[in-house]
């Protein structure tokens, strides 16, 4: 960072009612990304994924039909005018309180290029575990509200969907 910048980031944290076991498998887990991570009304679809320190995967996010351009309302998505894909690299895994990713958005607009870095915790609490997204050095086309919003609503998910599956 420079001398005197602010840096770009963002840190949501939620408490979620589920072991930091079950939270960790559900990062782990590539049909459960795809449950729970989309955020809103966003869905998504997992191109691959590999579990390791060094491996990743890529992923589509897809704007629902509600948020398609018009004339009077600009496209949403980095990728085309519908779609986020990004490439996540796996940077640390530490089972089952830490993962470290490297995330890069595919587009074509210099303001969304760059790789930022998202650190997830998982602290045992009472009657579950507090989870929390720091996202840093955010792409300076990508506004920090949104990614703050996004992430929180990608961890409300994350809770119905552990909840869903009876933890």
């Amino acid at each position: 960072m420079m001398p005197g910048s602010a840096e770009r980031a963002t840190c949501v944290t939620r408490h979620i009612a589920a072991p930091a076991a079950e939270i960790y498998a559900a990062f782990m887990d590539p049909a459960a990304l795809v449950d729970w991570l989309p955020p809103g009304e966003m869905t998504g679809k997992m191109h691959h994924f590999d579990g390791e320190v060094g491996g990743g995967y890529r992923m589509s996010l897809y704007y629902p039909a509600s948020e398609k351009p018009t004339s009077e309302k600009k496209a949403r998505g980095k990728t085309t005018a519908d779609e986020d894909m990004v490439d996540v690299r796996f940077i640390e895994l530490r089972p089952p309180h830490r993962i470290v990713e490297a995330v890069v958005f595919a587009s074509s607009d210099p303001a969304l290029r760059g790789e930022m870095t998202v650190e997830i915790d998982i602290v045992a609490a009472a009657g579950g575990a507090e989870v929390s997204f720091l996202c840093r050095d955010l792409p300076p086309g990508l506004r920090l509200a949104d990614n703050e919003t996004g992430s929180a609503q990608s961890l409300d998910q994350l809770a119905r969907y552990l909840a869903q599956q009876g933890t």
